[in-house]
């Protein structure tokens, strides 16, 4: 053991590894909405280049500050040693290593720092340093393989900041727009700053812009050389906001000096890794831009001098995510979406077939590799909570047990896949969720909830939600409708400017052969979702009146009236057409709020108040035509909130809420 990792561990080696078991005597018990206080979200693994630690964080949920906080932990190999870095009242995130295992960086806003900046922390031991000063903050960054730069993305600073106003200090400016996309949620209302690349040097704290222009640079990556960097922008086409299509760029590490494309397909490229050698660049090639709510990786390779990419695997049709070579250059891993479930897999780096090294019924989230070979994954199952787990000789080996402690109190549910054909004939997966102590010689009462996107999948990866509505005695059904993720292109594209229609013939389908098995109370149906779930549960209550209550959350239903107030107009334009230019399809996409009178669902409306992914005035539509035609309704706002409900005290309210309304119109359902 390194003597500088001894002082550390003799400093702050914490307690957040074995399993916990429950109070003797105590039974398991069902899941509550309080319960969102106790669990921990364990962030990506991060192993250190010697591969002797591992790098992550821990969010926890702070019930008497009603906010979330994330510090940065480390774990040994071996999973003996668990050691917390930082303890700030202020959140910290994106742990990595430098290259000579000495500093841990992090990006934190801590003690008052302006926005999120990189900070160093020096394993030896001692405070951690903030390195950077960026008026932009830092969005993400990479070290330089000998470890003196780091390279850094961050935005424009605000010509303004700092300047006196013309009225008093303390006023409000005025908002003004001239961008294309000139919304997006959680930033609010955009402005012409763009984000660009930086190139910190580590012992001066020197900072020098190496990019400009009116347009985002991300994904930024050093060669292995330290020469170059490879980035992501979209600088051809005119202005970027009209266009989707981002490309791979290599420029050297100098300012001044001009990027070079690397890439022309006409749709979004993004992803670059280097090559060991930096002889080549494998990046995720999506799928073409109009295409933008649909998309789906493919992985590519080019020569980082310059030339003609290929595919490596053109037949794989799955979704692909986060590429890594390994460190000889023999092959490229990968996460891979497959049919409510996600894998790690590789492919050869010259092509050719697909092996999964992680599969079954689980979800990989990340994983990470050192230069020597160890593999590090965040992993979960329905059943479990993702961990970190060292892949060890073909074995996954948990290293990280946060939440062993809470399992141990509770009684979880048991999910299932199930599959059933659809009008068309096709296969269509879902997972059904059934409470602990199942019997199917009951009768239980059947809730609907649908993912949101349509680009996601409901998959084997433990869900708070479905899980509560099984701890109140209800079997949960979740379905992947065309227009889902997990099962190839032609499936994601089928809802093609169609929204409402094969999605809610799925759905229904799912319905009537859950209610087929025997064990469902065909008169206690309940249906909901977040986003495009809610927005699939205006449809579906439009189209039937069986399902008894409702709850629609971030949702709309008069999509003409989405136009210029969301963030999706790229989408609109591209698939739909302006609403001018095709008013009779904007149209038929409103029917579930044209077809408002044919609604006897109770529902409830929810959503939040600065949400600009889905406004809440298409929840405030539909609350307002369902309480003007006498259909028992009620409106959630959730102040300062945006399009994910954040604070913790509003999720509670609204697990809260939903099992009250579900209570209330399910005939008064009992665990």
């Amino acid at each position: 053991m390194h003597a500088r990792i001894a002082l550390l561990l003799a400093l702050t080696v914490c307690s957040l590894a074995p399993a916990v078991p429950a109070p003797l005597g105590a039974q398991p018990r069902p899941l509550r909405p309080t319960d969102i206080y106790r669990f921990r979200d364990v962030g990506a693994a991060r192993i250190s280049p010697d591969g002797a630690w591992v790098a992550y964080t821990v969010t926890t949920v702070d019930s008497a500050k009603d906010k979330s906080d994330s510090d940065v932990y480390m774990v040994s190999w071996d999973g003996t040693r668990t050691v917390r870095m930082t303890a700030s009242p202020e959140a910290e995130s994106n742990p990595r290593w430098s290259p000579d295992n000495r500093y841990l960086a992090f990006v934190s806003g801590r003690y008052e720092s302006k926005g999120g900046q990189l900070w160093l922390l020096d394993r030896a031991g001692g405070e951690a340093v903030r390195l950077t000063s960026l008026k932009g903050g830092v969005a993400e960054y990479d070290w330089s393989p000998d470890g003196s730069r780091i390279a850094v993305i961050s935005k424009d600073p605000d010509p303004n900041e700092g300047k006196p106003d013309s009225a008093a200090s303390a006023s409000p400016k005025p908002i003004v727009v001239d961008r294309y996309g000139f919304k997006r949620d959680g930033a609010g209302y955009l402005d012409e700053r763009r984000d660009h690349i930086w190139i910190v040097d580590v012992a001066t704290k020197k900072a020098e812009q190496l990019t400009t222009g009116a347009f985002d640079d991300r994904q930024v990556r050093w060669s292995p050389d330290g020469k170059r960097l490879v980035f992501v922008s979209e600088r051809e086409g005119g202005d970027p906001d009209r266009v989707n299509n981002s490309d791979i760029y290599v420029v050297d590490a100098t300012p001044g000096a001009t990027p070079v494309r690397l890439t022309s397909w006409r749709g979004p490229d993004a992803g670059p890794v280097w090559s060991p050698d930096g002889q080549h660049i494998a990046y995720l090639q999506a799928s073409e831009p109009e295409l933008s709510a649909y998309t789906q990786n493919t992985i590519a390779l080019v020569p980082s001098s310059g030339g003609t990419p290929r595919l490596l695997a053109p037949t794989l049709d799955r979704d692909v995510s986060q590429l890594a070579f390994t460190p000889d250059g023999s092959a490229l891993r990968f996460l891979l979406g497959d049919d409510r479930a996600a894998h790690l897999a590789q492919v050869p780096a010259g092509g050719g077939d697909v092996t999964r090294l992680v599969d079954g019924r689980r979800v990989v989230t990340a994983f990470d590799e050192s230069a020597n070979g160890r593999l590090v994954l965040n992993s979960g199952t329905a059943q479990r909570s993702a961990e970190v787990h060292a892949w060890d000789g073909g074995v996954l080996r948990a290293l990280t047990h946060v939440n062993d402690s809470v399992f141990a109190t509770l009684k979880v549910a048991t999910t299932e896949d199930v599959q059933f054909k659809n009008r068309d004939g096709l296969t269509v997966g879902a997972l059904l969720v059934k409470p602990a102590g199942f019997d199917a010689t009951k009768q239980y009462p059947l809730l609907l909830r649908i993912h949101g996107g349509p680009n996601g999948q409901d998959q084997h990866l433990y869900n708070f939600e479905r899980e509560l509505f099984a701890a109140n005695g209800y079997l949960v059904l979740a379905v992947n409708y065309r227009g889902s993720s997990g099962r190839g292109r032609a499936w994601k594209k089928a809802i093609y400017a169609d929204w409402g229609n094969k999605e809610v013939q799925d759905l229904l389908a799912g319905v009537d052969h859950v209610i087929g098995l025997g064990f469902v109370d065909a008169s206690r149906l309940g249906i909901g979702g977040w986003s495009y779930g809610g927005i699939l549960t205006d449809y579906t209550i439009a189209t039937t009146t069986r399902f008894k209550a409702a709850t629609s959350g971030a949702g709309s239903a008069l999509q003409t009236s989405m136009y210029g107030t969301d963030q999706y107009i790229y989408q609109y334009e591209n698939e739909l057409g302006a609403p001018w230019k095709n008013p009779a399809l904007w149209q038929k996409l409103s029917y579930g709020f044209y077809k408002a009178d044919k609604i006897t669902t109770p529902t409830l409306f929810m959503g939040g108040e600065k949400d600009f992914n889905v406004p809440i005035s298409g929840s405030e539509q539909m609350y307002q035509a369902l309480r003007s035609l006498g259909v028992p309704t009620q409106l959630v706002v959730y102040p300062g909130q945006f399009h994910g409900i954040s604070r913790p005290s509003f999720v509670r309210d609204r697990y809260e809420r939903y099992l009250g309304w579900y209570r209330k119109y399910l005939q008064d359902v009992t665990p």
